[in-house]
């Protein structure tokens, strides 16, 4: 493992951008921690919603992949923004989970 990677507490808020497929009305976002919600479809694919937000920990997080999935929802990508601030330091670009 690289030692130059700064490591993300469980406890520290960072923001996400989640990626599923199919199209999730807005009034879910309650429910997901008060994600933001947008969903995009194009002709001949299956639509894809974006949930985007500041989660206060990965408890929060795993309560709304959790909600996701008992929805019935395919997880597509999980994305840790840039911006978002590790315990030691800072990583300069987004991360796949």
């Amino acid at each position: 493992m690289n030692q130059d990677h700064k490591r993300y507490m469980l406890d520290t808020p960072v923001r996400y951008k989640i990626r599923i497929e199919g199209s999730l009305d807005r009034r879910w976002s309650d429910c997901l921690c008060g994600m933001a919600i947008s969903s995009r479809s194009r002709s001949g694919e299956p639509a894809v919603t974006t949930l985007t937000g500041e989660l206060v920990d990965q408890a929060a997080l795993m309560g709304v992949l959790n909600t996701v999935y008992d929805l019935g929802f395919t997880l597509l990508k999980v994305e840790r923004l840039a911006g978002s601030k590790p315990a030691a330091g800072s990583l300069s670009q987004a991360e796949a989970i």
